[in-house]
C-alpha cells in the first residue's frame, strides 16, 4: 500500500484482482462515458477489462496498476507505463498515463490532482522528462483538467471502435514536460 495523503492511498492490483477491477470498472466506466458508445460502453469495458485483457497488462514490465482508495474505500484505478514513447520526443525519457479512473462520488475531492502531483515528483525521482497520456476531445472536464495541469496538445488519432459514436472518437495526445 503506497500512502499519499491520510485519506488517499494506492494499493497495487494483482493478478488475484482482475475480477474486482473488472466489477469496478463496469461502475464506473458508463457513468462517465457510456453516452459515447451505442451500447452504452459495454463492449469497450468487456474487453479492456475482461480477466484476460487485465492479466496480460499485469505481467507488462514497464508498467504500474493501482486501485485507488479514498477513506479506506476503492473509488477508482490507476495506470502508467515507463518508457511508452510518443513519436516526436523519442530521447527524453517518458511516461504514459495510461489511465486514472475515478467514480463520480469521490470527484471534486482533489484525488486527480493529487494523484498526478505524485507521479510528476514520481517521475523526475526516476530521471523522466514528460508525462503524455491520450484524452478525449469530447471530455472536455477532463481535457480542461489535464490542460490547468500543465499539459499541452501534441497530436491526435481516431478511435476505430464500431460501437463508439463517430462525433467523439478523436483522442488527443497531450503531454506535460516535467
Amino acid at each position: 500500500m503506497i500512502d499519499i495523503t491520510e485519506s488517499l492511498q494506492l494499493k497495487p492490483v494483482l493478478s488475484s484482482d482482475a475480477k474486482t477491477l473488472f466489477t469496478l470498472m463496469k461502475e464506473i466506466y458508463p457513468l462517465a462515458y457510456s453516452h459515447f458508445w451505442t451500447d452504452q460502453g459495454d463492449w469497450y469495458v468487456n474487453t479492456q477489462y475482461c480477466e484476460k485483457n487485465i492479466l496480460k497488462e499485469l505481467l507488462e514490465e514497464n508498467s504500474e496498476d493501482y486501485f485507488i482508495l479514498f477513506n479506506n474505500e476503492v473509488i477508482g484505478n490507476f495506470r502508467f507505463i515507463w518508457d511508452e514513447k510518443l513519436t516526436g520526443f523519442s530521447k527524453e525519457n517518458q511516461l504514459k498515463l495510461h489511465r486514472i479512473y475515478l467514480h463520480p462520488k469521490a470527484q471534486g475531492n482533489g484525488i486527480g490532482k493529487t494523484l498526478l502531483a505524485w507521479l510528476d515528483a514520481k517521475a523526475i525521482r526516476k530521471g523522466y522528462e514528460i508525462i503524455w497520456l491520450d484524452a478525449m476531445d469530447a471530455q472536455l472536464k477532463a481535457f480542461q483538467f489535464y490542460k490547468k495541469l500543465g499539459y499541452n496538445y501534441h497530436s491526435h488519432v481516431f478511435l476505430p471502435f464500431h460501437f463508439l459514436h463517430v462525433a467523439v472518437r478523436k483522442m488527443s495526445q497531450i503531454y506535460k514536460k516535467l
